[in-house]
């Protein structure tokens, strides 16, 4: 499939008209490869010391999960451990050396007085017998799965010396739900679990985006029979309409400090990028060329906006300055096409959708060496979005002519993925860490 321009704008408008239909809310992960040589760690089953009954949540559970899922670790199953400690005085290290595990996670909870929960945590070094962490946290009834990615979190960058991304959301758009409106923007945790439906419309959505408080999304909403971007308050519910001019409104895209809004706009007669001041709504017109300039993703400093133009007669990635001034820079060149850009949060790569031979693949470009590496097996990826810890890219797949989600380590060794039984999602984001 050879995209001439007017086939590229068709596809990035019309794409979701043609999903086919989907079944139930939940997304379920698959592990399809992991790292080889992953970390043995335990996390041992935490101690109720109480005897009211325990939470719903079973938080090492939680914690063992999330580890699982990033593919750097393999953790024990329970059934294999030859004790269940609770604290490092309990702690036979030789034992869990023979097991051959590098890491130990033991814990307590305990019910609060005033309602809520304590969670006691410590990371233990098997090797040198000594606690790298220790943690008492504090947390309600319907906080206990977000406390739980909070101490994976903790885990994960004291042994990986990166932040953890398990305590984020994903955002995405599913299509058909049986018992909502056609189309759906749905909220969940970053592992899937407990999706909420922010918006739901008869008409297609588009192109969600977080802003940097990960508190609102911008998108693409064709309900008033033409594309509109909209901005929504995840917390109040409210939204607001912030472009709807004549022709094409789309591809949103937040600044680093979410003081602006880069979008696409056809109000000249041509798709150009512009970018939004959010306090005055005042617009500043980046592109002039008669080619389509759509797509646009913030560099993390905030100063330049790549975007995907085919000025050269074939979709590629383009960087300009975000204040208007300066003629745009083509930095893609690998295959046949380049789009949809999403940049790593240090800056340093881009991942974008590559294709060649009529496959369409995620591949990551060095911003500095230009070296471009593909790191999915797909014929039509799409999608892509940067974890905010940089480790993995969230992405859209078609498997059995319908679309899933996957997400795909920066370095290509470990992949996911995520489907809705019977469903059928698409345009993943992944939101920013928590504040």
């Amino acid at each position: 499939m050879k995209l001439t321009p007017t086939l590229y704008l068709y596809w990035i408008l019309l794409l979701p008209l043609v999903w086919p239909q989907p079944g139930r809310a939940e997304l379920e992960i698959d592990i399809i490869a992991g790292v080889e040589g992953a970390i043995p760690i335990a996390v041992v089953p935490f101690e109720w010391t109480s005897p009211e009954p325990p939470p719903s949540q079973d938080i090492s559970r939680i914690v063992h999960d999330d580890l699982a899922r990033s593919g750097q670790f393999k953790p024990m199953r329970t059934h294999d451990m030859a004790d269940l400690p609770h604290d490092l005085s309990e702690v036979n290290f030789a034992t869990w050396r023979l097991l051959q595990v590098d890491y130990l996670t033991v814990g307590r909870m305990r019910p609060l007085a005033g309602g809520g929960y304590e969670i006691r945590f410590e990371l233990l070094d098997v090797h040198s017998g000594q606690r790298l962490l220790g943690y008492a946290l504090e947390s309600r009834e319907g906080e206990l799965r977000q406390s739980a990615h909070q101490i994976a979190d903790l885990i994960y960058e004291k042994i990986m010396g990166v932040p953890g991304a398990f305590n984020t959301r994903i955002a995405y758009v599913v299509v058909n739900q049986p018992g909502l409106r056609r189309y759906a923007l749905a909220v969940a945790d970053a592992d899937g679990y407990g999706p909420q439906y922010a918006v739901q419309s008869d008409e297609p959505i588009l192109s969600p985006t977080w802003s940097p408080d990960g508190q609102k999304l911008a998108y693409v909403s064709f309900e008033e029979g033409r594309s509109s971007i909209y901005l929504q308050d995840l917390r109040t519910g409210q939204r607001q309409k912030l472009a709807s001019m004549k022709g094409i409104n789309g591809a949103p895209a937040f600044s680093p400090d979410g003081s602006r809004l880069a979008m696409a706009l056809s109000r000249s007669g041509n798709l150009e990028i512009y970018v939004m001041d959010l306090g005055s709504r005042k617009l500043t017109q980046l592109t002039r060329h008669w080619a389509i300039d759509t797509e646009p993703a913030w560099m993390p400093d905030g100063r330049s906006i790549v975007f995907t133009s085919d000025r050269a007669g074939r979709p590629r990635l383009y960087r300009v300055a975000a204040d208007g001034s300066g003629k745009p820079e083509r930095i893609s060149f690998e295959g046949d096409y380049n789009a949809r850009a999403s940049i790593a949060p240090d800056g340093r790569q881009v991942a974008m959708v590559l294709g060649r031979d009529n496959d369409y693949r995620i591949a990551v470009q060095n911003l500095k060496t230009g070296i471009v590496r593909i790191l999915t097996p797909g014929y039509l990826d799409e999608s892509p979005s940067f974890s905010p810890n940089g480790s993995m890219i969230i992405y859209a797949a078609s498997e059995a002519d319908r679309g899933v989600l996957a997400a795909v380590s920066a370095d290509g060794r470990v992949r996911q993925r995520l489907v809705l039984s019977n469903g059928d999602v698409r345009e993943p984001a992944w939101s920013p860490f928590r504040r």
